[in-house]
C-alpha cells in the first residue's frame, strides 16, 4: 500500500471502523470461510492489511496465533485499544519482517485492493517467501470480468479476475486450492482464493 493511500484510510479510519469494522458488518458465508479456512493452519498467522482489526480479533478469538499488520497508523491505535491481547504493529505487505518460511497462514482480505498489478506481484513474492511450504494463504478482492480501476470510496481501487489473480498467485508460488464468487445485494461482486505456498 501507498503512502497515499494509507494516509487517506488514516484520515477516514474512525468513519470506516465505525461501519465497516466490525463482526456484524461483514458476511456470513465471510466468515465460515474464514474460519474453515484457520482450522486447516499450522503456525502463526499474519493478517497483511488487517484495517481495524475485526478480522484479527475473530482469528484470535477462535484459537488461531494471529498478529496484525497494517500500513496506517490510525487502524493500529484503534485495533489495539479494542481487541485486547492481540498482537498489532504497522508493516508493509510488499515488505514483512519476518524471517523465510516462518509463517503457517498469510490473511489478505481486501487488503490488495487499492495496488496495482506489479504491486500485488511484490506482494505475493513477499508471502511466499515468508510462508512455510504448504502455508496458506486467504485472498479477499473485488472481482470483475477485467483488471481496471474503479473510483472507491477511500481511493482508487482495483477489480480482478478471479483467473487472472489465480494465475499470478501461480507464478509466486501457490497451488490454488479453490475460489468463490458472488454478489450481495447491494455490493460489488467479491471474490475470493484460497491457496497453499507450494512445498516443492
Amino acid at each position: 500500500m501507498s503512502t497515499e493511500v494509507s494516509r487517506a484510510y488514516g484520515a477516514r479510519a474512525a468513519d470506516y471502523a465505525e461501519h465497516l469494522g466490525r463482526m456484524d458488518a461483514v458476511a456470513a458465508p465471510d466468515r465460515e470461510l474464514m474460519l474453515a479456512w484457520a482450522q486447516t493452519l499450522t503456525g502463526p498467522v499474519l493478517d497483511v492489511g488487517c484495517g481495524p482489526g475485526h478480522w484479527t480479533g475473530f482469528l484470535h478469538e477462535h484459537g488461531t496465533d494471529v498478529t496484525g499488520i497494517d500500513p496506517t497508523p490510525e487502524f493500529i491505535a484503534h485495533a489495539r485499544a479494542t481487541h485486547s491481547g492481540v498482537s498489532f504493529h504497522e508493516g508493509q505487505a510488499e515488505r514483512l519482517d519476518v524471517p523465510d518460511g516462518s509463517v503457517g497462514g498469510m490473511l489478505a482480505w481486501y487488503s490488495l485492493i487499492h495496488s496495482t498489478q506489479p504491486q500485488v506481484r511484490a506482494a505475493l513474492m513477499e508471502f511466499a517467501r515468508a510462508l512455510r511450504p504448504g502455508g496458506g494463504l486467504l485472498i479477499g478482492f473485488f472481482e470483475g470480468p477485467v483488471f481496471e480501476a474503479f473510483d472507491h470510496a477511500v481511493t482508487t481501487a482495483y477489480r480482478w479476475p478471479v483467473d487472472a489473480l489465480s494465475d499470478l498467485l501461480r507464478h509466486a508460488g501457490f497451488i490454488v486450492i479453490e475460489t468463490h464468487s458472488r454478489t450481495d445485494p447491494g455490493a460489488r461482486p467479491h471474490g475470493a482464493i484460497v491457496a497453499t505456498r507450494n512445498p516443492a
